[in-house]
């Protein structure tokens, strides 16, 4: 004993030294702490994470504080981890009582999850890492993360970390700052993120909201899937926003050219097409001629002669031609008839028939004058 304290007089086990890095060896480093001797750091002393070389941690020149570990004969062991350790647990355990979200950098991957750097050995498991679902995560080797820790244990040397939680945080507070800055009929961008049978849910930049099915397109709409696909980036109009409820009803339909718009570059007065049957009433008859346009045929334009209902006439479903007999592209009305065309096909078919009849005296007369001549 009297040895050690001529070598190391002043010095006893758990007390602090500062000093000065003076030889990086394979297995330990050499600290110059005011002795002859240097004292020793040994390589699994020098950090709470794996270290495979001192220079990892260390340099030369770098002056460091160290708790003394033990002392022998000639030498001194010393601790880096030690004195990193007891101030690291002070401030984590601050941190986990305040909630504190922090920034640390990710040394290891292991299995199950990342390791960092927190002053002693941070884990974060592989279902605290992100929101969704990572598969390989060596992208994340020496990565810097916001955290924060969720589990914590001093004398079992235990800290969990989560950046899932602080990115569930960061999406809350943005979902709700996005939810109370709608307004009904603002006009937004947004990506398709699923369909359902009833419409489809597009993601505005945290929050989602449900465009249905009846707002998809101006036309019938029997799928979702046949307008739009997930992933699609599409334009959407607010329709009305429920903050309780955490609801948003949105529109792709009122942003999109309506069935009426330039209808009349399409369809004109006088034209005939072709149309379906869509209803009837006591009145007429409303049948579409393109898609989400229809026009009314009144009761008195459906045939060429007395009808008591359309019934008689028409059924849902028909195909049918009707001539256009007037248009209002602003008010979004059209008028059809059936017995124009049936009249324009009677008075076609007389005229024929006249024209066959003349030709036929024509002829007949000729044959006439011919016989009369021979007998001349």
């Amino acid at each position: 004993m009297s040895e050690v304290n001529n070598e190391f007089p002043d010095l006893k086990v758990d007390d602090m030294v500062t000093g000065e890095v003076v030889k990086l060896e394979d297995n330990h480093v050499l600290v110059d702490i005011g002795y002859k001797t240097e004292g020793i750091v040994p390589i699994g002393e020098l950090s709470s994470l794996h270290v495979e070389v001192p220079g990892d941690v260390v340099s030369v020149g770098d002056s460091i504080t160290l708790k003394i570990k033990k002392i022998d004969d000639d030498e001194v062991v010393l601790s880096k981890k030690a004195v990193d350790a007891e101030a690291a647990w002070e401030d984590l355990e601050e941190k986990f009582n305040q909630g504190e979200v922090f920034e640390t950098k990710i040394k290891e991957i292991v299995k199950g999850g990342l390791v960092a750097d927190v002053g002693v050995r941070g884990f974060i498991p592989a279902s605290l890492v992100e929101t969704y679902f990572v598969e390989d995560f060596s992208d994340y080797q020496g990565q810097t993360l916001a955290v924060k820790i969720v589990d914590f244990n001093r004398e079992q040397n235990r800290v969990i970390l989560s950046h899932r939680a602080v990115a569930e945080e960061e999406a809350a507070a943005k979902k709700n700052e996005l939810l109370h800055s709608l307004e009904d009929g603002q006009v937004l961008e947004g990506k398709v993120q699923r369909l359902t049978s009833f419409g489809a849910f597009v993601d505005l930049g945290g929050i989602d909201g449900l465009v249905h099915i009846s707002q998809l397109a101006h036309e019938h709409v029997e799928k979702a899937s046949d307008v739009v696909s997930e992933g699609d980036v599409i334009k959407v109009e607010v329709l009305s926003v429920d903050r309780d409820n955490e609801r948003i009803s949105l529109s792709r339909k009122t942003l999109l050219p309506g069935p009426w718009s330039n209808i009349s570059d399409k369809i004109s007065k006088g034209q005939v097409v072709q149309g379906t049957v869509k209803r009837l009433v006591n009145f007429g008859a409303f049948v579409e001629v393109a898609p989400g346009v229809e026009g009314l045929v009144h009761i008195s334009q459906i045939a060429n002669r007395h009808i008591g209902t359309p019934q008689e006439v028409l059924e849902v479903g028909q195909e049918i031609d009707v001539k256009v007999l007037d248009i209002n592209e602003e008010e979004e009305r059209m008028s059809l008839s059936i017995k124009e065309i049936e009249q324009e096909q009677e008075a076609e078919d007389y005229r024929k028939y006249e024209k066959d009849d003349d030709q036929s005296s024509f002829q007949f007369g000729d044959i006439i004058g011919d016989k009369l001549n021979k007998y001349k």
